[in-house]
């Protein structure tokens, strides 16, 4: 079940909820009890094949890869 971040208007307080996306947009009560909250874009970074920064850059040389795909840049 996702998690969705929110934050309070009333006393700033940031709080996290898990619930399912059908549900995201629904009012999120303050875990202080105030009514008047705003949900936050939250972004998520995925690795995939390794650790972060440990793919080689493309070499532009032509061989496949680079800017268009190895084709049109002479």
């Amino acid at each position: 079940m996702p998690r969705y971040e929110y934050r309070c208007r009333t006393c700033g307080h940031t709080f996290e909820l898990r619930r399912p996306m059908a549900q995201s947009s629904a009012p999120a009560p303050c875990p202080a009890g105030h009514e008047d909250t705003v949900k936050l874009l939250s972004t998520v970074a995925v690795a995939v094949g390794g650790s972060a920064g440990s793919a080689p850059a493309p070499s532009g040389d032509g061989g496949g890869g680079g800017c268009c795909g190895g084709g049109c840049c002479g």
